[in-house]
């Protein structure tokens, strides 16, 4: 009676022990996946950049003609080169070594930090498609130190919120603004 009554209590805590048990994991498993990082966010405007790349060619095309068709008496050539050229001549001795232009790809814009850190003093701003510089990169290549183009304004801002863009694209960029 006494083996049986023995039998009773250790079935009961070895029970007690087994949900416990358990329980604990599952709640180290539910823990472990909540604080898991999420993957990166696409956003709607990540996709239109890769897409508005290809048709430019396409809609270059016929501003080109209706400029051709206003200018007849003159060479449309001519006159095509000279915008092309000065911005090729000018990139190269604007920028630094090792530094490319981009834009900024974060539909908030971006805060220009005076440090390569989160807790650093504020120094400024971009708004989103504003064409930048970037200067450099930190050490862990978590931060870039960018420059806004026409202007001395520089700070630091979190990898992966710019796109680095094309000589051909910017110079395409600008004749379009420049027809309209």
């Amino acid at each position: 009676m006494v083996i049986q009554v023995f039998k009773y209590i250790f079935g009961f805590i070895l029970a007690i022990a087994i949900l416990i048990g358990g329980g604990f994991a599952m709640a180290l498993y539910f823990m472990n996946r909540v604080s898991a990082p999420p993957p990166k966010p696409i956003y709607a405007n990540d996709q239109p950049l890769v897409e508005t790349q290809a048709p430019k060619p396409k809609s270059q095309t016929p501003k080109t003609n209706q400029a051709s068709l206003e200018e007849s008496s003159s060479t449309p050539d001519a006159q095509k080169t000279p915008k092309q050229t000065p911005k090729p001549e000018e990139s190269p001795e604007a920028l630094p070594p090792r530094a490319y232009k981009a834009r900024v790809t974060w539909k908030q814009g971006l805060r220009l930090r005076k440090e390569p850190t989160p807790d650093a003093e504020r120094v400024g701003g971009a708004a989103f498609n504003q064409k930048v510089i970037v200067l450099e990169e930190s050490s862990d290549n978590d931060w870039q130190k960018i420059r806004l183009e026409n202007s001395d304004q520089e700070g630091w801002v979190k990898s992966g919120n710019v796109a680095k863009i094309d000589e051909q694209d910017d110079t395409q960029t600008t004749d379009d603004t420049e027809q309209q």
